[in-house]
C-alpha cells in the first residue's frame, strides 16, 4: 500500500485528469435523487436514466408513493434489476419521511441511513450531491481505482476506503475526489482493460509502483 503521500499525489492527479466531474445523475430534488441512489444499487447508470423520466411524473413526493403501491411502483422500474426490491425501498422509505421528516429528506448521515435502501454509500451521496456537504462515497468504481492504484489494500472494505481516503485528503475535496474517480473508473481503469499506464504523470517519482500498476 502506497504511503499517505504518494496515494495523494495519485489521487489529486486523478482529479486534475477530470477537473469538472459532475455527478451524471438526472434529479431535480433530493427526493428524486433518494429514489436514484436506491434504484442504482447493482445497476447500470443507463437502466436507471431509462427508468426516471416516468417515475419522476408519476412520484414527484413521498405523498404520491405512498398513495401508489409497491406492485405499481414495479412497473415503471422492472427493466432494473433487482426491481421488486427497489420497488418496496422507495414505497418504505417514502413512509418513513412522512412519518418521521414530514415529507423532506433529512439532512444528516444518521438520519439518512434510518431509511430503508440507505447504506453508507447512498448516504453519502445523498450528502455530497444533494446537499453538498462534505462526504466521500465508495461505488465499485472508487473501489477499483484505489485498489489498483495501491491507496488501499486489495481486500480493504468499502468503509476501510473511505477513512483511508477522507484521512489522506482534506474534506473540501471528498466530493471533487469521488466524482474524479468514478470517470477515471469509467473510461480510463476500467474492470475490463486499464489504461493507467498511459498516464505517467500518475507515478511520478514513485518508483515504488510505476512498475507494478499497469
Amino acid at each position: 500500500m502506497l504511503t499517505k503521500e504518494a496515494a495523494q499525489h495519485v489521487i489529486y492527479e486523478i482529479m486534475k485528469l477530470y477537473p469538472d466531474a459532475v455527478p451524471t445523475m438526472r434529479y431535480q430534488s433530493p427526493f428524486q435523487l433518494l429514489m436514484v441512489v436506491i434504484l442504482s444499487a447493482q445497476a447500470t447508470d443507463e437502466s436507471v436514466a431509462k427508468v426516471t423520466d416516468r417515475l419522476f411524473e408519476r412520484y414527484p413526493s413521498p405523498r404520491a408513493v405512498i398513495e401508489s403501491s409497491p406492485e405499481e411502483i414495479e412497473s415503471y422500474i422492472k427493466t432494473v434489476g433487482l426491481y421488486r426490491n427497489k420497488a418496496k425501498y422507495i414505497y418504505k422509505s417514502s413512509q418513513e419521511l412522512l412519518e418521521k421528516f414530514d415529507g423532506e429528506v433529512p439532512h444528516t448521515r444518521k438520519e439518512l441511513q434510518s431509511l430503508t435502501g440507505v447504506g453508507p454509500k447512498s448516504a453519502n451521496i445523498l450528502l455530497s450531491v444533494a446537499f453538498d456537504q462534505e462526504a466521500f462515497a465508495v461505488d465499485t468504481h472508487v473501489s477499483r481505482v484505489c485498489k489498483h492504484h495501491k491507496i488501499v489494500e486489495e481486500d480493504a472494505t468499502p468503509k476501510q476506503i473511505e477513512e483511508r481516503v477522507t484521512e489522506i485528503i482534506p474534506a473540501k475535496y471528498w466530493g471533487r475526489a469521488h466524482q474524479s474517480m468514478i470517470s477515471f473508473g469509467k473510461e480510463i481503469c476500467t474492470s475490463r482493460i486499464k489504461r493507467c499506464h498511459e498516464f505517467p504523470q500518475l507515478y511520478e517519482n514513485m518508483e515504488e509502483i510505476k512498475n507494478s500498476v499497469k
